[in-house]
């Protein structure tokens, strides 16, 4: 029986020939990934077993990166709690404010994450690095001590769902609205611990943002992770930003599946994800209602790359925010802001009324930079929009692209940016 990609890369760092769905193993792993909440919790259970220290400083990365700069004096201390820890173990990758990002941007970036790899993250979001054909997935931060202290971690091997990629994207159609389209089609449980792997002709049309964005979101269909080939744009991606061997695992033709989808990217729409849930989705052609909201999110783990700053800028350059509206920019890393400022990216948002932060996580996870009050509604970048996700209860959360969520940020309600083009939406 073949092996899907996901499971190759798995049988690698088990040491064995053969796996199947279902089979338990014990896998090396190449990267382990904590960040300003869920270390504290990870260092404490590591001091329980009682360790000589961490099985190798080069592959643990540290990121305080969601109550960063620190809010208050709970956030404070848990940044304290990480620096004092990588402190002592002389972590490699560890990264303070200044030079830190939000972590699933920063460490492709700084090329932590190759094809190939086996990485856990005690974030749900780890599951991005399969855009570079990397297994990653996120644990608890028990799970999160053990891989630090013994450099393994036990996985069930996941089944798969294959989906096929055909055809290329029309303009303001991204990433983030294909797995959108993914999530609302399947249902924020269809994919509930399997492999999502995306294949097909289309995959050649997507820019490595787009990939990173797709991957991101597989948790939100309940997926293990999220894999895409190791085609050329993600060996150029590679080779720019990482020094660390990288190897090239390709399913086999037999392999087993538990359901298959084609999605014709050509057909697809800038989609919007309705509160309560991921999947509850619309283009923005099926939405006939003016939807009024109060406020934009352009960033997080999600959105926050160069690309996506860039279509924000270009859709609200010479263009105003709403009145009465707060439009915030997070771009995800140092190096992502440093490159928006040289392309005058941040002056035409700034000018626009945009206000822009440093990196953080921020408002997507209700922590600060943006949280809602009663009976308010945000167009957000991010991928969560659970009650009560980004502040109050009563809030309302729509995910959206950057284009989309930028054209929403110039009328104050739900609109496409082909709409403002034209210019059949008025203020």
């Amino acid at each position: 029986m073949g092996m899907t990609m996901t499971q190759k890369i798995l049988a690698a760092h088990a040491g064995l020939d053969q796996v199947e769905a279902g089979q338990l193993i014990e896998a090396d792993l190449d990267l382990v990934l904590g960040n300003d909440i869920t270390s504290p919790v990870a260092i404490r259970e590591m001091e329980k077993m009682h360790t000589s220290g961490v099985f190798d400083k080069d592959k643990i990365a540290l990121v305080p990166d969601h109550f960063v700069p620190n809010k208050d004096i709970k956030s404070a201390e848990h940044c304290k709690c990480v620096r004092e820890f990588a402190c002592k173990h002389e972590i490699t990758n560890y990264f303070e404010v200044g030079e830190m990002g939000i972590e699933h941007a920063l460490l492709p970036e700084k090329g932590l994450t190759v094809a190939g790899d086996v990485i856990i993250g005690a974030d749900s979001h780890t599951c991005t690095y399969g855009a570079l054909g990397a297994f990653s997935t996120g644990v608890g931060s028990t799970d999160m001590a053990a891989g630090m202290a013994t450099g393994k971690a036990w996985f069930k091997v996941p089944s798969a769902i294959r989906f096929c990629l055909t055809g290329k994207p029309s303009k303001w159609v991204s990433g983030k609205d294909i797995i959108l389209h993914i999530i609302g089609m399947i249902g924020v449980d269809g994919a509930l611990y399997q492999s999502m792997e995306f294949t097909g002709d289309g995959i050649a049309s997507l820019s490595m943002d787009d990939r990173f964005t797709i991957a991101n979101m597989a948790i939100e269909a309940g997926g293990k992770n999220g894999i895409f080939p190791v085609d050329d744009k993600a060996i150029s991606y590679m080779k720019e930003h990482a020094k660390k061997p990288y190897t090239i695992y390709e399913a086999d033709e037999d392999a087993v599946y538990e359901a298959e989808y084609t999605i014709d990217l050509s057909s697809l729409r800038p989609t919007v994800a309705f509160p309560h849930l991921p999947e509850n989705t619309k283009t923005i052609d099926e939405i006939k209602e003016d939807i009024k909201i109060d406020q934009v999110v352009i960033g997080s783990c999600t959105n926050g790359r160069l690309d996506d700053i860039r279509t924000a800028a270009q859709i609200l350059k010479g263009r105003h925010v709403a009145k009465g509206m707060r439009c915030i920019i997070l771009p995800a890393t140092q190096a992502i802001y440093l490159q928006a400022m040289e392309e005058g990216l941040l002056k035409s948002l700034i000018e626009a009324g945009c206000v822009v932060s440093t990196p953080t996580c921020g408002p997507c996870l209700g922590g600060y930079m943006g949280i809602l009050a009663a009976g308010e509604r945000c167009v957000s970048t991010t991928n969560r929009n659970f009650v009560g996700r980004m502040g109050h209860v009563d809030s309302e959360i729509y995910l959206a692209s950057p284009a989309v969520a930028a054209a929403s940020a110039v009328t104050g309600k739900i609109s496409g940016p082909e709409q403002l083009e034209k210019g059949v939406i008025e203020r």
